[in-house]
């Protein structure tokens, strides 16, 4: 079965939001951790540079914290009334993807 480009988009959206739900507790440790004192910070620095999981699961939050965003920001656009026909719908769902793709590309670039 063949989704449309804006199904994928809305999908998306609701599995990333639902990722970082899951990932909240992870993100609100690493916090609370890094601004315990400057050895914590720098423990917790050290950490997750040797981890490739931890950077990986990094990379995953990051990029979800970007498709969520831009996602985000397209549905309450649409909500508005701006895009609602279906060529500037498609349009602007598969301009969501390729940001989003270059953005989990920048994002994998900066943290490794």
């Amino acid at each position: 079965m063949k989704f449309p480009p804006m199904a994928i988009v809305s999908i998306m959206h609701r599995i990333s939001g639902v990722l970082l739900f899951l990932l909240l507790p992870f993100v609100l440790y690493l916090l609370y951790t890094s601004l315990q004192s400057q050895a914590d910070f720098e423990q917790l620095r050290q950490f997750t540079m040797a981890s490739p999981f931890v950077e990986f699961l990094l990379w995953i939050l990051v990029s979800a914290v970007c498709f969520h965003f831009l996602a985000g920001v397209r549905h309450m656009l649409m909500d508005c009334g701006l895009g609602e026909g279906l060529h500037v719908a498609r349009v602007t769902a598969y301009l969501i993807i390729l940001l989003e793709v270059i953005a989990m590309i920048f994002a994998g670039v900066w943290l490794w």
